[in-house]
């Protein structure tokens, strides 16, 4: 008996011993990290014009009315100023700022508060909507305090962070937390691979740095989640995705992103069954573009892509940031799957940003992010339907409704509804703006049957009517 005691605190004993080998200790404070950091992190103000027409009448038209349209320009435009703040930090002692793209987006002027208490203005280097990352340069002649990238790669969930930023305009604001998850995407960008953190993020920590506890940068704060503030779910873009496209901004102005020229969806259980492939993996092509890298290299629609460079292609989601980080007129190796084997395909890669591809999906995604609102009771984005879109699907010229451009995965319509269908009417009431819908899903919800009945018409432009149960 005795010895089975030994055998046993024995045991407890190395499995504590290896806990406190591989644990890292808890910081007693952050005082001194964030004395450090803190004269690199700056505050970013900036004022936009906004033009906008006042109503010449004593009366509003009704939504989707053609007097809408055929008095709108007889307002009277007025100019007024909008102010935006946000966060940044200092990577050359020059006084190169690296930001968010949507802080400076449109920004007559842009000033940059240093040290809480020295102000200058700042031009713009080079900016990526896509990835939402902007780089400035202050105006002056000074030198500054720089940080340096840390590497994101290395980042492990629970990792401790530091995040500093101007949340609300209050400036100099430290927050700590730990790496919530990793390789996270919401749907806010077309390249994600956000770094989920609950470090206390806010509105205005946008463009702010997120920390190791070597005071290196391995996050750039994005998006939180929750309108009101905080919840302890914030986002950041990982530092090596954004060294790439900081690198292009500066040296080009501009970036040079690899193009396939492919459009994807995902592998599922029963497209791998049917094509003897092991398990749901890869990027499966639903078509290739017209004169396209895919196409001069015989890649076709129904293949399914494998390996891109030597990095294996496990989702689909993975495929179009590795092909984006590769170099313009770099030879690669494709591996696919087809006719139930492997084979290579060796591919020379285009840029995308001179293709007809990201011409046409770069002015839908400004209409949209102009445009599109939350429906937060079906979890879906949506935007107006227009002229254009009933012109061009050939709707009853009288259509009102919302073109659905987002679902989340969790939406009670995600297995019922498909992207870009156009919602109509919603217990069988007309849909005329987001606010409609609103109001009517929250009828629903605070009624006993929880079950809103949708028309529809979906993306072959077939009228149809859907039941959704609402949670």
């Amino acid at each position: 008996m005795a010895k089975i005691k030994i055998i046993f605190l024995t045991i407890v004993l190395s499995f504590t011993f290896s806990l406190n080998v591989n644990s890292k200790p808890v910081p007693a404070s952050f005082a001194d990290l964030a004395e450090t950091l803190m004269p690199s992190v700056v505050n970013i103000s900036t004022t936009t014009t906004v033009v906008t027409n006042t109503n010449p009448f004593p009366f509003q038209f009704p939504p989707g009315s053609p007097f809408e349209d055929m008095f709108k320009e007889f307002g009277t435009p007025q100019e007024r100023q909008s102010a935006a703040l946000g966060s940044g930090f200092i990577i050359d002692e020059k006084g190169i700022v690296i930001t968010n793209n949507h802080v400076i987006q449109d920004a007559d002027d842009i000033i940059v508060r240093v040290n809480g208490d020295q102000e200058f203005k700042a031009k713009v280097l080079g900016a990526d909507p896509l990835m939402d990352i902007a780089v400035l340069q202050l105006e002056t002649d000074e030198k500054f305090v720089p940080v340096a990238f840390g590497d994101s790669d290395k980042a492990r969930i629970g990792d401790w962070v530091l995040a500093i930023g101007n949340p609300f305009g209050l400036g100099g604001t430290v927050t700590a937390g730990i790496i919530s998850a990793r390789n996270r995407s919401i749907g806010l960008s077309r390249y994600e691979d956000f770094i989920q953190t609950d470090a206390s993020i806010n509105s205005g920590n946008s463009g702010g740095p997120l920390f190791d506890m070597e005071g290196n940068v391995i996050g750039i704060n994005t998006a939180i989640l929750g309108r009101n503030g905080s919840i302890g779910i914030g986002f950041s873009i990982p530092s090596n995705s954004a060294q790439i496209v900081i690198k292009q901004l500066i040296e080009f102005g501009e970036t040079k992103r690899g193009w396939l020229g492919v459009r994807i969806q995902d592998v599922t259980k029963e497209i791998a069954e049917v094509e003897k492939l092991d398990k749901a993996r890869g990027a499966l092509v639903a078509s290739v573009a017209e004169n396209s890298p895919s196409e001069k290299a015989g890649i076709r629609a129904g293949d399914i892509i494998l390996e891109f460079n030597g990095e294996k292609i496990n989702l689909m989601k993975e495929l179009p940031a590795i092909v984006a980080r590769t170099e313009v007129g770099k030879k690669v190796e494709v591996k696919i799957w087809r006719d139930k084997k492997e084979i290579i395909k060796n591919v020379i890669l285009g840029r995308l940003e001179t293709s007809d591809d990201f011409k046409i999906s770069k002015n839908q995604e400004t209409q949209k992010q102009n445009n599109e609102e939350i429906i937060e009771s079906l979890r879906i984005a949506v935007r107006p339907l227009t002229k254009e879109d009933i012109k061009n699907r050939n709707l009853p010229n009288q259509t009102t409704g919302l073109v659905i451009t987002k679902i989340a995965n969790n939406s009670p319509v995600a297995n019922s509804i498909e992207l870009n269908s156009i919602i109509v009417e919603a217990q069988k009431k007309k849909i005329r703006s987001a606010d409609d819908l609103r109001n009517i899903t929250k009828e629903v919800l605070n009624s006993n049957q929880k079950t809103v009945l949708l028309a529809i018409y979906n993306n072959q432009n077939q009228r149809r009517y859907i039941g959704i149960k609402l949670d």
